[in-house]
């Protein structure tokens, strides 16, 4: 599980770091909700653990922005507000549980592994949505993102993409992009595949950091950082 902990007061966010490490868990931190946000929207995260007050975006807000963007993230509220109004607020804005200062560790694990593991309505709802660090594609409205920035794509382009980002991680072989995405019995004399992979690392790594698209030389090519 990947978790990422939005709280300004060190010593809570270092006390939770290394609880949950002990537990096998990744986590990053972030002490503002400026960073906080972010992180949240350039990397992949299983829960959030977000405090309310905060400096520079509240968790409110931020609630509502992540949710806007990510909708299948999970978002704990982890807070001294502890009101009704407080909590009705709280999931108001999106998140998907509210754990009141001071807490048992036991209980915040437990609520994590729980959240983790549930189904995410949004998920299906937002499944022509993929991503893949800051990399972003809508299939609904065939538009690609990088860093927030729109780039066009052709349709093959697209395509190509699409497949990548259905299997991050995997190296995939030239006969298999030729015959999944050009639907072509693989002929070893053309370079189609070299072409529109150079085309696409055009697109989508030649202005941004880190790198996505690599050659695994004599075995194909992989999204992956």
């Amino acid at each position: 599980m990947k978790v990422l902990v939005i709280e300004d007061e060190q010593q809570v966010a270092s006390f939770i770091k290394q609880g949950l490490e002990e537990q096998s868990l990744e986590v990053d931190v972030a002490y503002d909700g400026n960073i906080g946000g972010r992180l949240a929207l350039s990397r992949d995260y299983d829960v959030i653990l977000l405090d309310i007050v905060i400096p520079g975006i509240n968790g409110f807000d931020l609630c509502k922005i992540l949710k806007k963007e990510k909708p299948a993230t999970a978002v704990l509220m982890l807070t001294t507000l502890g009101t009704t109004a407080d909590k009705v607020t709280g999931f108001d804005s999106g998140a998907d549980d509210y754990l009141l200062k001071p807490f048992e560790f036991e209980e915040l694990i437990a609520r994590l592994k729980a959240l983790a593991r549930r189904p995410s309505m949004a998920t299906a709802s937002y499944s022509h949505i993929l991503r893949y660090e800051d990399l972003r594609l809508d299939t609904e409205k065939k538009i690609a993102y990088r860093h927030n920035q729109m780039i066009k794509l052709s349709a093959k382009e697209f395509a190509l993409l699409e497949f990548f980002l259905r299997n991050p991680g995997r190296v995939i072989a030239r006969t298999e992009l030729a015959e999944k995405v050009w639907d072509l019995r693989f002929n070893t004399g053309t370079n189609v595949v070299e072409v529109y992979i150079n085309m696409l690392r055009n697109k989508i790594d030649k202005d941004f950091e880190p790198k996505l698209l690599h050659t695994r030389i004599g075995l194909g090519y992989v999204l992956t950082i």
